[in-house]
């Protein structure tokens, strides 16, 4: 399984990283082109919401706040599979991405 995930906070990024083995990528755009089979994407920032349906087909995971409810909601309605608050998207990562 190959993980690739846009994921730009550097704290985050290394979070996503101690999950295991991740490509990385620094623009939304370049997901659409990526070789994974699960994509990672940080919901909160600009761009993301936009390549999402061209994602179909992959599994897609994505977080952001709780706070944010319409840009969740926007992310199932283009396609990503599993939406996450950050609080549910970080304790339960290996899970995720096992």
């Amino acid at each position: 399984m190959t993980v690739v995930a846009y994921v730009p906070d550097l704290i985050d990024r290394s979070k996503v990283a101690a999950a295991g083995a991740v490509i990385f990528v620094d623009d939304p755009r370049t997901l659409v082109d990526a070789p994974g089979d699960v994509i990672v994407v940080d919901l909160m920032r600009p761009g993301v919401l936009e390549v999402l349906p061209a994602l179909k087909g992959r599994r897609v995971i994505g977080f952001g706040r709780h706070t944010e409810r319409a840009v969740l909601d926007a992310a199932r309605a283009a396609g990503c599979d599993e939406v996450l608050p950050r609080s549910s998207f970080f304790p339960h990562l290996d899970q995720l991405l096992g």
